[in-house]
């Protein structure tokens, strides 16, 4: 009888470790907003799972790699994949990448609001000369977007127009493309389409024609000194599990 409590309380042990700990770990995360509903709908059954909680900061890319930089402890960081790169090359973040997803840029406006023509160049050209106003992350936000669009209205041969109606986002979860629209402060809206989804206020008209679609890969990487790589992962594994691909894709994402 002793014997089979001990072999008992051993294997209750491996268990127990192979989770973490009977208490769980805190993983302490930088995460994309472009992927806060997908996290929103998935970590709550992991956390349940695993015992594990996720303390998540949002933002753009840009700052949450400086924040990573300058010395914040953090056990996971998902960014787009030239950022993770970046601070794979730096040695603040340890071993290969990991893609695990992909958006692009959308269109929205208010909701209820008429939809304009998208469907070519020369529409998205037209509806965006017509705009009264237009939202879109500024050039001080970090976010991957700015450049890309930029370089698309340099190719449409709209910059200057743009630039004298543009209401600049400043990113991260507060500072929404989508917000300004919802609000009127801007007529039209551009953005990854996973965070415009995410704004019930707002109507997704839809993404870019296929000549000018600007696509991000956000990828993620484990922190050269993170406490709790191995809760990490396996957040991670819980994330990018097969049957989590309807999830994705109801968010605007394509999981890698």
């Amino acid at each position: 009888m002793m014997m089979r409590k001990i072999g008992i309380a051993i294997a209750m042990g491996v268990v127990m470790a192979a989770s973490g700990s009977a208490q769980g770990a805190e993983i302490k995360a930088l995460i994309t907003t472009a992927m806060k509903p997908v996290i929103d709908e998935l970590v709550p059954a992991f956390e349940r799972s695993t015992g594990h909680t996720l303390r998540v900061t949002y933002g753009p890319t840009g700052p949450l790699s400086k924040r990573l930089t300058d010395g914040e402890a953090a056990d996971l960081i998902v960014i787009s994949d030239d950022g993770i790169d970046a601070l794979i090359k730096s040695g603040k973040v340890s071993g290969a990448r990991k893609d695990v997803a992909r958006t692009e840029v959308g269109v929205a406006v208010g909701k209820g609001a008429a939809k304009p023509d998208i469907s070519s160049p020369d529409a998205v050209k037209r509806t965006l000369v017509a705009a009264k106003s237009i939202a879109f992350v500024g050039p001080a936000s970090g976010g991957v977007t700015n450049a890309h669009l930029v370089k698309m209205y340099e190719k449409l041969g709209i910059a200057a127009e743009i630039a004298g109606k543009a209401k600049y986002a400043a990113g991260g979860p507060n500072g929404r493309v989508s917000a300004l629209v919802a609000s009127g402060d801007a007529e039209i809206g551009l953005q990854q389409i996973s965070e415009l989804m995410s704004e019930p206020r707002v109507d997704v008209v839809g993404r870019l024609p296929e000549t000018l679609r600007i696509f991000t890969i956000y990828s993620a990487g484990i922190p050269a000194d993170a406490k709790e790589a191995a809760a990490a992962r396996a957040l991670l594994a819980h994330l990018t599990a097969p049957q989590t691909i309807p999830v994705w894709q109801a968010k605007g994402l394509e999981p890698r």
